[in-house]
């Protein structure tokens, strides 16, 4: 499974927001999850199973697939709560939440 963040320049919010998503994926103790970062106009339907963007080019890349839209991209509870979820519609177990149960 890949998550690929996506800004418009490719550059610093991308690389940040894929930095953030993985100490996500560390934090709930999921393993084997690519992660990258790339421009906007780069990428194509396919390229990831989960494209991060941030509510500024949501509908730009609204036709991409699964998109999680951030209101911040540095929010980590934002964060977490979306990419768990993500990880759920795509039937990835997330550990962490399984010891809350």
């Amino acid at each position: 499974m890949k998550f690929l963040s996506v800004c418009s320049t490719g550059l610093g919010s991308s690389f940040i927001t894929q930095l953030n998503v993985e100490k996500v994926l560390k934090q709930l103790g999921v393993k084997g999850i690519e992660t990258d970062h790339s421009d906007l106009g780069s990428v194509s339907q396919g390229d990831a199973d989960v494209i991060v963007v941030g509510r500024d080019i949501a509908e730009a890349a609204s036709g991409l697939g699964d998109v999680i839209v951030l209101n911040s991209l540095i929010d980590m509870n934002e964060i977490t709560q979306k990419v768990s979820a993500a990880l759920e519609r795509h039937g990835i177990a997330v550990p962490e939440k399984e010891q809350e149960q």
